[in-house]
């Protein structure tokens, strides 16, 4: 919901977080709104969190916080996997995941499936210190369904992040047990995944049914936590499934220590140390 009334001072971006709670950002402009096929997209600046990309309404991206999540989605499996070449970005359309993966010199392709090319062309016009590398010779974008693609390319890839929207509308089929088992396939012999699996604070049951759906079909399931204040309760969850390689065995000397401003090797570690509380929805 956009307020755009005239004076500046008036002017507020608001997010429906959950069914009784939201979060209202005070805006300086609307610099683009949008109906695109799929969604309706809006970039707006704003006082706390900088420029904020919309999405139906709901927040994905902030330039103030972004890092921590790009960086989670991506270090921890490409530290545990330790040489990995080929990589699959579900979503993501803002580019932030892909700026990550590039960084690592073992990676020779990354595959961007974005179901919403006008998510990625306005990423790149007014987010250009998340999109950087979307021109990145070693990246290769698609526009079509990341569910699709997943079920059509078996053995391709050692990692897969699902950079997904929450999971109502076109995200929906990215949170599904039949949805995993088919990245279990796409994934190479010692191939990881990690997704976005929401906030414990508000969606209890869902990380739940998750982790339990990942743990069936692969041998190491593990949840790991950051902290995104820009999400409902600011504490978001990650899940990791992993053929082979087990995300707390990696060795200090593994980390080859690419420049970060959240994830290090010591928040690898510490990510995965879960509250009792997120370990008793996990059970």
């Amino acid at each position: 919901m956009f307020d755009q009334q005239k004076h500046v001072f008036n002017l507020w971006a608001t997010e429906d977080q959950t069914p009784n709670m939201r979060l209202s950002l005070q805006a300086t402009q609307t610099l683009h709104t949008e109906q695109t096929p799929y969604q309706h997209l809006a970039i707006v600046d704003t006082l706390p969190f900088g420029r904020v990309l919309f999405l139906d309404g709901i927040i994905q991206t902030t330039t103030k916080d972004e890092f921590v999540y790009h960086e989670m989605i991506t270090h921890p499996a490409l530290n545990t996997h330790g040489s990995p070449k080929r990589a699959l970005v579900i979503g993501g359309g803002d580019g932030g995941t892909i700026r990550e993966l590039i960084k690592y010199p073992t990676i020779e392709k990354v595959t961007l499936v974005e179901i919403d090319a006008r998510v990625v062309e306005n990423a790149k016009e007014y987010l250009p210190e998340i999109s950087c590398e979307l021109d990145n010779p070693k990246v290769e974008v698609r526009y079509e369904d990341g569910v699709k693609h997943v079920q059509e390319h078996k053995n391709t890839y050692d990692i897969i992040c699902v950079d997904s929207p929450d999971p109502i509308g076109p995200a929906e089929g990215l949170f599904a047990k039949e949805f995993y088992q088919n990245l279990y396939e796409a994934l190479t012999e010692d191939g990881i995944f990690v997704a976005q699996t929401e906030s414990p604070w508000f969606t209890e049951s869902l990380i739940r049914r998750v982790h339990k759906d990942i743990s069936s079909i692969f041998p190491i399931t593990k949840v790991m936590l950051a902290f995104i204040p820009s999400y409902p309760g600011g504490m978001w969850t990650f899940t990791m499934g992993s053929k082979k390689h087990n995300p707390l065995e990696v060795a200090a000397d593994k980390f080859p220590g690419y420049k970060t401003r959240y994830y290090t090797p010591e928040v690898h570690k510490a990510a995965f140390q879960l509250p009792p509380f997120v370990q008793e929805m996990l059970k």
